[in-house]
């Protein structure tokens, strides 16, 4: 399998690599609201309708916010042909799924990790957000990122964030296994870039795009993808500011422009596998 990333649209992307088909936050509702007839409402249909994927092997959620963990969308998932998928979602939302019938899950706390058919290593990372779905629940479930490792792929998914230190923290973290022998980075950095203005109320739980392209050097990445923008209406920025914005962003910071991309939704890139591991010395 060569790599290959598909946008669904907003914060859902399809990642098919090292044997997996993995969906990041999926949302193929009309809505980003806990109501049908009210709230943000999708200026584009998903790249791909959720009747059309291809069999999903795991869906990661970065938190429980209406945009990143949609109901109606993880119960069709759920009840896929061939069997539900792996949920890996944060500490505290395990209980949820199983109130909507979902048992196939696993929560995890920060830098805890599951591997998938032994080979696949999937790491809830720390960022810089909240988490709340109703009236007294803020921040009783935890918010994060995620880091996946599997021999021929490495990725890596914001979820929302601020700007914050943990980006160096997950690149030192992993820098063993990151090595430049190794293959380098994150072949792949999935990295929010819309929903950030007013910057006074925004900054600390969303990053702008020259935020955003620190991240993708604070990871090390080869090759970064923005998400969370063309979708909805979340913020006081129209949903086409990171194309105007990005440009000029990579070249404040020496990004070169095939390093950090913006994709059609519904378009599918493929992405080379990382360099094979150099045999250890004797």
């Amino acid at each position: 399998m060569i790599p290959a990333v598909t946008w669904v649209g907003h914060a859902s992307m399809l990642v098919q690599a090292s044997g997996l088909n993995v969906l990041t936050d999926p949302i193929f509702s009309t809505r980003a609201s806990p109501l049908t007839f009210m709230g943000p409402a999708r200026a584009h249909p998903p790249g791909i309708a959720i009747a059309d994927l291809p069999p999903i092997d795991v869906v990661v959620v970065s938190h429980n916010h209406y945009d990143h963990l949609d109901s109606a969308s993880i119960v069709a998932l759920a009840r896929q042909r061939g069997g539900s998928p792996l949920f890996l979602v944060p500490l505290g939302l395990e209980r949820w799924l199983e109130s909507r019938g979902i048992t196939h899950a696993i929560e995890l706390d920060w830098w805890e990790s599951h591997v998938v058919r032994s080979s696949v290593e999937f790491v809830f990372t720390p960022a810089q957000h909240w988490s709340q779905r109703g009236l007294g629940d803020r921040n009783k479930t935890l918010w994060g990122s995620w880091s996946v490792f599997g021999a021929d792929f490495h990725w890596f998914f914001t979820g929302d964030t601020g700007y914050s230190r943990d980006f160096l923290d997950i690149r030192e973290r992993f820098a063993a296994r990151q090595s430049v022998e190794h293959g380098g980075g994150f072949d792949l950095a999935l990295i929010a870039v819309g929903a950030c203005l007013p910057r006074w109320f925004m900054k600390p739980q969303h990053i702008d795009v020259d935020e955003a392209v620190q991240v993708h050097l604070d990871l090390g990445a080869k090759l970064s993808v923005g998400v969370h923008w063309g979708t909805f209406a979340l913020a006081d920025d129209p949903l086409d500011h990171a194309i105007h914005e990005l440009g000029a962003a990579r070249m404040a910071k020496g990004v070169p422009d095939e390093a950090f991309v913006l994709m059609p939704i519904g378009d599918t890139q493929q992405v080379p596998r990382r360099k094979p591991q150099a045999p250890s010395a004797s």
